[in-house]
């Protein structure tokens, strides 16, 4: 058997990318196809343009403290399309720095849809074909628009938030994920009245309890409008916006609707079963601790698999993949102690198990918690308070789980997840010196457990 390239991955978001870049450099001949724009989900629908817009929103309560430090902030506004504007800028620049490393890296660049035809075979959009000895689909997640209702198509999902032509004076966000809630303080603090309805008691489905309590209460401070236990039931488009019938009775008219209930592996009209690759109830590939499919030469990696859908999982799977295959040196990725952040306003950084589910492992735990005014706080007169949590195992006294809710916890859960994974026990951190005056100071100078659970009988 011929093979036109060593590999072609389907996808060319962080872990494609990554995936095409790494086999190349161990020698192999790569192709790349991208339908969209290169950089995937994180660069151009997610990750970053989130972030830039989440740190716009946060100027709000930056120009409010300003005038307890004695900076007096006058004439104040906000531009919508400024924002898009600057924000399709820099997306284009990063997906242009995607397109020049795969070119450096000897990758090819096929703009195209790729559709598998066979275990070693892909069909491409303009009407090409190719063989490769392996394939790897790395064609991420989309948005779900659910729950299906009549007039649901007048949403949208978070693809299409980023670039709305008008600003949403009132907004209705349906979901109560991390991407519901991010958006939810975004568009809060940017000036919309904010709706959040969601079908749970409280945000954040397997978090840990004490953070969704607090980002809860948080959300409201902020403006947020919470609707637990209620979802949209029709959707009707009239001449001043979308009214919304909701199921607790309580109508709503807004200017948007921001489906945000999930997203699904995408892998529909991809001729994987026609190839024969097993695929999971959600449609993602099931795949080995190698990153491959049922079929020896198809491969998998990032949200398409439904592991672990972050950006920097993807990459490391992508990385793990190519130096299995190609570096001749066997990789599995450990997902122990992923850290990940929410990034509302407050943020959320954390760690490894929750207070739930380390009772359910260990049984017996000591837990640590402090609460606190951030500085800042003391002369802006914000009513802000920061939450940080240790889970401890009560027998090896190693810290199994960190809970951060505050200003920079994203930054904070990333240094904090490198001792996790080293093994670092309460003694380690209490040995620490502490950098004052900070709030991360708080996390090596927690004394006493503010509870205990005892072992399982």
């Amino acid at each position: 058997m011929t093979f036109d390239y060593d590999l072609i991955v389907i996808g060319a978001g962080s872990g494609g990318v990554r995936a095409a870049r790494v086999a190349a450099s161990h020698g192999a001949k790569v192709a790349i196809a991208e339908e969209f724009r290169v950089g995937g989900t994180c660069v151009i629908r997610g990750c970053v343009p989130k972030k830039l817009y989440v740190l716009a929103s946060r100027f709000r309560d930056e120009f409010e403290d300003a005038a307890g430090f004695g900076w007096r902030a006058r004439d104040i506004s906000f531009d919508w399309p400024t924002l898009v504007a600057a924000k399709e800028k820099e997306i284009s620049r990063l997906s242009g720095l995607y397109v020049e490393t795969l070119a450096n890296a000897g990758v090819e660049l096929i703009r195209a849809r790729a559709t598998v035809a066979g275990p070693n075979d892909v069909r491409f959009s303009d009407g090409r074909t190719a063989r490769a000895r392996y394939l790897l689909v790395a064609t991420g997640g989309a948005p779900v628009l659910a729950p299906h209702i009549p007039g649901i198509e007048f949403g949208i999902s978070s693809n299409e938030i980023f670039d709305l032509p008008k600003f949403p004076q009132r907004l209705l966000i349906v979901g109560a994920g991390y991407i519901a809630v991010e958006f939810a303080c975004v568009f809060a603090r940017l000036g919309a009245q904010t709706h959040l309805a969601y079908r749970a008691d409280l945000p954040l489905r397997g978090f840990d309890e004490d953070l969704r309590g607090r980002l809860a209460d948080a959300l409201k401070s902020a403006g947020v409008v919470h609707r637990p236990g209620a979802l949209p039931t029709r959707v009707v488009k009239c001449a001043h916006g979308l009214e919304v019938e909701m199921s607790d009775g309580a109508p709503l008219t807004v200017d948007c609707l921001l489906i945000a209930t999930g997203r699904r592996p995408l892998t529909q009209n991809l001729g994987l079963e026609a190839a024969g690759v097993a695929l999971r109830e959600n449609g993602a590939v099931a795949v080995d601790a190698h990153s491959r499919s049922n079929v020896e030469s198809i491969y998998a990696v990032g949200d398409v698999t439904d592991r672990i859908n972050l950006t920097p999982v993807a990459i490391r799977e992508g990385q793990a993949f190519a130096d299995t295959v190609f570096g001749a040196a066997p990789t599995s990725v450990d997902y122990d102690y992923t850290p990940s952040a929410v990034f509302t306003t407050p943020e959320i950084g954390t760690v490894g198990l929750t207070e739930a589910e380390a009772i359910a492992r260990y049984g017996a735990l000591d837990i640590y918690e402090t609460q606190f005014r951030p500085m800042r706080a003391t002369l802006s007169g914000r009513v802000e308070r920061v939450y940080m949590k240790l889970v401890v195992d009560g027998e090896s006294q190693r810290v199994v789980g960190a809970h951060i809710f505050g200003p920079e916890a994203g930054e904070m859960a990333q240094l904090i997840a490198i001792a996790l994974r080293m093994g670092a026990t309460k003694r380690d951190f209490d040995a620490t010196m502490a950098v004052h005056p900070t709030m991360a100071e708080e996390l090596v100078t927690l004394r006493a457990p503010a509870r205990r659970h005892a072992p399982k009988d």
